[in-house]
């Protein structure tokens, strides 16, 4: 495996992301909802991630999207990124370090609990929703 460096983003990686998040979409079959644009070429994956709170745990880290190159997979990349993720929880006090993957990813799923996640799906019967766009805007009576 060639050597491999996970850092944070820059502002000149914002190419390189791009272009992981238009791979990322065509895999998830959701290329229609890629809304961004900018160009670039070199990084070979990424992790997006933000804070949350939980009511009962606190401060929480929510990875939204991790991509990782269909030539560079099975290489420990995306472990890399995970853990990278894991050490900002713990350096900004997050109790938890959450994720969602799509149903058909098996691969994403045995690779998340073999690294120790608990599918709270599986566990607790918790189901992730989303109000957009004009789902959003009715709600807002906009």
């Amino acid at each position: 495996m060639a050597s491999v460096r996970i850092r944070e983003a820059k502002e000149g990686d914002c190419g390189d992301i791009l272009r992981l998040i238009r791979e990322l979409a065509e895999f998830e079959k959701l290329s229609h909802q890629v809304k961004i644009s900018e160009e670039g070429p070199c990084v070979v994956g990424y992790g997006i991630y933000c804070f949350i709170y939980s009511t009962w745990k606190g401060r929480t880290i929510y990875l939204e999207d991790i991509y990782v190159m269909p030539e560079y997979r099975g290489q420990g990349i995306g472990s890399k990124i995970i853990k990278k993720v894991a050490e900002v929880a713990l350096d900004k006090g997050c109790s938890q370090f959450r994720l969602a993957v799509l149903d058909w990813n098996q691969r994403a799923m045995d690779l998340y609990k073999a690294l120790g996640a608990q599918d709270l799906t599986e566990a607790e019967g918790w189901h992730f929703f989303c109000f957009e766009g004009e789902a959003t805007r009715k709600l807002a009576g906009k």
